[in-house]
């Protein structure tokens, strides 16, 4: 069983690192208009992305363990 959830949640955390890369490709065309809080919103959202990712990646490792 924990197998097949350390699978699961690798394949969780690719995808989240898809989305991040994603939610940062929104930005540049907002780069230099009225929208810097969206920006801030924007990069605050990819940080927890990025966190959200390296606690998966860090669960399925101690599960293939």
């Amino acid at each position: 069983m924990s197998t097949s959830a350390g699978a699961e949640l690798s394949v969780i955390a690719d995808h989240l690192e898809r989305y991040r890369e994603r939610v940062v490709d929104v930005v540049p065309p907002l780069r230099g208009t009225e929208h810097d809080d969206a920006i801030a919103a924007i990069f605050e959202a990819e940080r927890s992305l990025r966190s959200a990712h390296r606690a998966l990646e860090r669960a399925a490792r101690l599960l293939r363990a």
